[in-house]
């Protein structure tokens, strides 16, 4: 019996040790290739060429190393020209191509990286098919309140706003604010639209809704604001509806040196007689471009044997400018313009020894001299403007007057 229990002991411990001989090893199991899609194609279906266009590359000569499903390069450049404009492709944009896996000189899809949000794609296969894709992007609305640190910019920066913005609310409040003596401990608070494109890839800053600043003890708001249909770019008003721009430049020119003073007695330096000089003379090279120092509508252009090519804008019941001189005109008669806008170019046209405009300002119909004025801020809103403009900043100004509070509650 002894030895019985023994022998069937010794066969159960051989069975066991059998057993694990013969188990399967861990088989390992190759993981799928991700899928990556863009521009509509799967780029795991192709062999893909990404190259950016350099100086003297065309479409032509991109195409002529590749073979074109029995297409010739004039062939399709023929087809698409239709579709595509052939010449407006750059040196520095990005292009992809998709090619055969099989027979890597077959080329299947071109596609042109125009921008950030759009793109051609030239689908070479069976049929020639040429689309124009937009990415679709999204607005995403925010208002942030904060202290400065450091520099506005890397203040901003530090909110995850795109550093750009900076220089937009230099402009909004450059009347206002001096941002070379702004330190720390100043607040501010915007409120912005960012745009995303395909919901994630972030593309900047496209609006600012609302703005203000605690700058030295004082609240300053600025809220854009069109006073027409027919004004290209948004004044700014604090929130009580003033201006916070002057009306007026302080000059036309952007760069130049002042050549002869408004003067009720000058010698003309082309006539040779003494005579009262009723401008400004702003020398500059030819081609500098000139604004119009106010928003307005162009009341008159033309030309004179004395003034050359000018241009003459009224800007309220009140006042008018005129620019004299011109090498070009670039706007027309009754065409609405805004502060800053060029309206032509320096010349030397009519009576005139060099290059240069003469400004004239008229006050009330009678021209004087600006550069003793003192102008107004800007110009003010009619009682119909202003009950609209209140009515529309109401909502903007509490919420950034919320965010401020809670964050600088805590």
């Amino acid at each position: 019996m002894k030895y019985l229990l023994y022998i069937l002991l010794s066969i159960t411990l051989y069975s066991c040790k059998k057993e694990e001989k013969i188990k399967p090893e861990k088989i390992n199991v190759k993981k799928p290739e991700p899928v990556y899609k863009d521009f509509g194609i799967v780029f795991n279906d192709f062999e893909v060429k990404k190259d950016t266009l350099k100086s003297g590359d065309t479409f032509s000569t991109i195409l002529q190393n590749y073979q074109l499903n029995n297409k010739t390069v004039f062939e399709v450049t023929e087809k698409i020209k239709d579709s595509f404009n052939l010449r407006s492709i750059r040196a520095g944009k990005p292009y992809f191509l998709f090619l055969n896996k099989q027979n890597k000189k077959d080329l299947e899809y071109f596609v042109y990286v125009k921008d950030r949000t759009s793109y051609l794609v030239v689908d070479l296969r069976d049929s020639l098919v040429v689309q124009e894709k937009i990415r679709p992007s999204t607005i995403k609305r925010r208002t942030i309140a904060t202290e400065i640190e450091g520099s506005l910019s890397e203040t901003l920066s530090k909110e995850g706003v795109n550093a750009g913005v900076a220089s937009k609310l230099a402009k909004i409040f450059e009347y206002s604010i001096d941002f070379f003596k702004i330190q720390k401990g100043d607040k501010f608070a915007i409120t912005i639209d960012e745009r995303y494109i395909e919901d994630t890839i972030y593309d900047g800053v496209v609006d600012i809704e609302a703005s203000y600043f605690e700058y030295r003890g004082k609240k300053i708001y600025a809220f854009p604001y069109k006073m027409n249909e027919n004004q290209k770019y948004a004044d700014y008003y604090d929130e009580e509806g003033k201006g916070l721009k002057s009306m007026f430049l302080k000059a036309p020119l952007d760069f130049f040196r002042i050549s002869s003073r408004f003067s009720g007695r000058r010698f003309h330096p082309v006539q040779q007689r003494w005579k009262a000089h009723n401008g400004t003379d702003y020398a500059a090279p030819t081609g500098t471009p000139i604004k119009t120092t106010a928003a307005g509508i162009v009341e008159r252009t033309g030309y004179t044997s004395g003034n050359g090519n000018y241009v003459k804008v009224k800007h309220t019941a009140t006042y008018s400018t005129q620019y004299l001189h011109m090498s070009k005109i670039l706007v027309k008669n009754g065409q609405h313009v805004s502060q800053g806008q060029v309206i032509g170019k320096v010349g030397s046209t009519g009576l005139a020894t060099g290059p240069h405009v003469c400004y004239r300002f008229w006050k009330n119909g009678v021209q004087v001299d600006p550069l003793r004025l003192n102008l107004p801020n800007s110009e003010p809103m009619d009682k119909n403007n202003k009950v609209k403009y209140l009515a529309k900043i109401q909502p903007l100004k509490k919420e950034l007057d919320s965010v401020t509070a809670l964050k600088f509650k805590e």
